[in-house]
């Protein structure tokens, strides 16, 4: 076994088809046709109680390949041109949202690509998981703290479209549902157009989720002075409020060495008193050994593991680890392979935007295949702990795979989310959340606009399986592109927000000046216009012009 450190890390990103360096070995210091009656309780997606979902397809039970899927995991359609790109420069660690695919093949004599006409293009996409999001609230707090510097904080597209609110209908239990849309942008080029995906779970309320099985793993180091300790209680609080009785909860505390605090718990009922009690005496105190903390919480969470729950560990750190070396084959042999069930890991960051390390409980939270969070405040804590507590803790679907199908000559030259290609061997596949959607948004662009006629059409097809049984499933959705293009939705428009938005945050970044932003005053305004109040639309807006003023 090789241990390889994430004390110091380079943040893995797998663009397109390339895929960089894992890590760095160092050490030291730092769908359905029909939708669920059962409304979402909070962000992510709604339901809208109707019987039939707009864009959501009839879902299959069994395995059998559809168009495009090969059950050995290959492609059995054509793919137009290469995926992929080279990354941005290295410190971005691949947070940037333009990872483009080449588009086809290049003329000998004026080195030009030419237009691939006759092959059907089959991408395969994926956002890194449906609920980490930690880089919104990282870009809020240090915008609207009067810190305003963004020099130090990651801006990942993906997780800006996990943590703000789309209206998708939500699916029957063990099912998705998939809402493709397509539109023209005023002003852009002939042939480009915008795609958006919405692939939303089931519909839980708290009352009725699965039993848990949590182990808190609890940083008692002493960089967790003041606010980060106040913060982790805050959050320990949280998830002690929302537990039922019956779940069960193991907490170690650490900081050089471990202490374990409670074994196999079952919890009576909400804030249960023994776990409260726990919260309140955490206190900061020595160096911080990471791995040893990881190491003994995993042996918690394995001794009380239990196949009819959901198994998670839950890290709460600055992310300041500096003793100890942490072991990224113990998270990620805990995550548990595709066919098999696993202890997924949540990574709660706390503290302050300007001293909390982000690269560290991101890497470890993409491992442990589960989300990355950031805390700073009571209202976040109760936000994603109270209002989220299913759709951060829960599993909705498993290992789930989307296949966008574009007609000849089609590619991909903005997207959102983390990787795509059209070799489906190199997408990795995620987990869905309850009360949650995956959302795709990507501009693409035909060098045959001539083909996109009246007979032309895309296809959103989605394998899964199923939360509890494994068993496979799939869907798949196909809209004319012209029928799609006159019934553009509000989301999309949000989508298109929250895009430019977290693009704009990286320009401004890289290069401060208001111009920057314009991009995204202009998106935001569009999508104003058809979302009034909006609360999201809001603080996107407040954070822009705190940005302009400054």
């Amino acid at each position: 076994m090789h241990h390889r450190s994430l004390i110091s890390i380079i943040r893995p990103r797998r663009l397109g088809a390339l895929t960089l360096p894992v890590l760095a070995a160092l050490t030291g210091a730092c769908g359905d046709d029909s939708g669920s009656d059962t409304a979402a309780a909070s962000g992510g997606y709604n339901s809208a109680g109707s019987d039939t979902t707009p864009g959501s397809g009839s879902a299959s039970d069994s395995d059998a390949a559809t168009t495009g899927w090969d059950p050995s995991g290959g492609a059995t359609t054509g793919a137009g041109g290469t995926s992929g790109a080279e990354p941005p420069p290295p410190d971005d660690s691949g947070d940037s949202p333009e990872t483009g695919s080449s588009g086809g093949e290049t003329s000998g004599t004026t080195g030009e690509p030419t237009c691939d006409e006759q092959t059907p293009v089959s991408l395969y996409l994926s956002p890194d998981d449906s609920n980490s999001t930690a880089s919104p609230v990282l870009v809020r707090e240090a915008v609207l703290s009067g810190w305003g510097d963004l020099n130090f904080v990651p801006i990942r597209p993906w997780e800006f479209l996990n943590y703000y609110s789309f209206v998708y209908e939500a699916a029957k239990p063990g099912m998705i549902t998939v809402t493709p849309e397509i539109a023209r942008i005023e002003g852009a080029p002939e042939g480009e157009y915008v795609v958006q995906i919405g692939v939303a779970g089931e519909a839980i309320a708290n009352a009725d989720r699965p039993l848990l099985n949590v182990t808190l793993v609890l940083d008692e180091s002493g960089s967790m002075q003041g606010h980060p300790i106040e913060m982790e209680r805050e959050v320990c609080r949280q998830i002690a409020a929302s537990l039922r009785a019956g779940d069960v909860v193991s907490m170690v505390g650490w900081d050089t060495v471990n202490a374990v605090k409670l074994s196999g718990h079952k919890v009576v009922g909400p804030s249960d008193p023994t776990i409260v009690g726990e919260c309140d005496g955490l206190e900061a105190g020595g160096g911080t050994d990471l791995n040893g903390g990881l190491t003994a919480g995993y042996e918690l969470a394995q001794q009380h593991f239990d196949a009819s729950r959901i198994n998670r560990v839950v890290l709460i750190s600055d992310g300041g680890a500096n003793a100890g070396v942490t072991d990224i084959d113990l998270i990620a042999g805990g995550a548990g392979g595709q066919d098999e069930d696993g202890i997924y890991l949540v990574g709660v960051g706390v503290g302050t935007a300007d001293t909390y390390n982000d690269a560290l409980m991101d890497t470890v939270t993409d491992v442990g295949r589960g989300a990355s969070l950031f805390i700073p405040s009571v209202s976040e804590a109760k936000r994603m702990f109270g209002e989220r507590f299913v759709q951060t803790m829960m599993v909705a679907a498993r290992d789930v795979r989307v296949r966008l199908d574009l007609p000849p000559g089609f590619e991909i030259v903005k997207f959102s989310g983390e990787e795509y290609s059209a070799d489906p061997t190199e997408i990795e596949p995620q987990h869905l959340a309850p009360n949650d959607a995956m959302v795709f948004h990507q501009t693409v662009s035909t060098c045959a606009p001539a083909l996109v006629d009246d007979a032309a059409s895309f296809t959103v097809a989605v394998r899964w399986k199923d939360a509890v049984t494994f068993e496979p499933r799939e869907t798949e959705v196909t809209r004319p592109i012209k029928e799609v293009l006159a019934g553009e939705t509000p989301m999309l428009k949000k989508g298109a927000a929250v895009f430019e938005y977290a693009t704009a945050l990286k320009a401004y970044r890289d290069a401060p000046a208001p111009t920057t932003l314009d991009p995204a005053f202009a998106a935001l305004g569009a999508a104003e216009a058809v979302l009034p109040g909006d609360p999201d639309l809001a603080e996107i807006r407040k954070i822009l012009e705190t940005l302009a003023g400054g």
